[in-house]
């Protein structure tokens, strides 16, 4: 489990197809207190570390992976900068919401606008996930935690504050860009008692 509070952006150092895809990511995290095994959000992806050394750490990405996350729809190359959250433990400050690291599915970048100094981002996304998208609900998209301002059928929107286009990937965002989503565990829940009350 994670919070969706970004604590490093690393970045793809390589990547190799070996039936899965095996990448080495650079990070900050002192890699000594990670443990083989432990799992490590990237760019909102829950992925499990099978290597590592100092500056760096190996997941194997499956083919599934692959095609339900925007690494299959933009690719993951040597320099992609991601934004990287450890799990979450026992005692830890909940800061964003409850998020898994199971991404939903991916979003598109329609429109950025200035709002002060914040960026108001409008999103489409996909139709049979747009009904777990609600006004001032929670969405995670590329492992960050962020607030929903408006929905308009399958557009919503988000502020970016100046704080996390610094400390994220996210002061980099442009038009067309495609993100990974995860919807509210929340919102899943209630959608699926709605259908069952029917």
């Amino acid at each position: 489990m994670f919070t969706g509070i970004i604590t490093d952006v690393g970045k793809v150092l390589d990547v190799e197809m070996r039936g899965d895809m095996r990448a080495r990511i650079g990070s900050a995290y002192d890699m000594a207190g990670v443990d083989m095994g432990a799992s490590i959000a990237c760019d909102g992806v829950c992925l499990t570390v099978v290597g590592k050394g100092e500056g760096w750490f190996d997941v194997d990405i499956s083919a599934e992976t692959i095609a339900k996350t925007s690494i299959g729809a933009n690719g993951w190359e040597a320099g992609k900068p991601l934004n990287l959250e450890r799990a979450l433990k026992v005692g830890d400050e909940l800061g964003g919401h409850i998020v898994s690291g199971h991404v939903d599915g991916v979003a598109v970048i329609e429109s950025m606008t200035d709002e002060g100094d914040s960026t108001r981002i409008t999103l489409r996304v996909p139709a049979d996930l747009k009904r777990f998208i609600a006004p001032k609900g929670s969405v995670t998209l590329n492992g960050t935690s962020l607030t929903v301002n408006e929905v308009d059928d399958d557009l919503f929107g988000v502020n970016v504050i100046p704080h996390t286009q610094e400390v994220t990937t996210w002061g980099a965002a442009k038009v067309g860009d495609t993100v990974n989503l995860e919807i509210d565990m929340l919102a899943r829940y209630v959608a699926r008692l709605a259908e069952a009350g029917k």
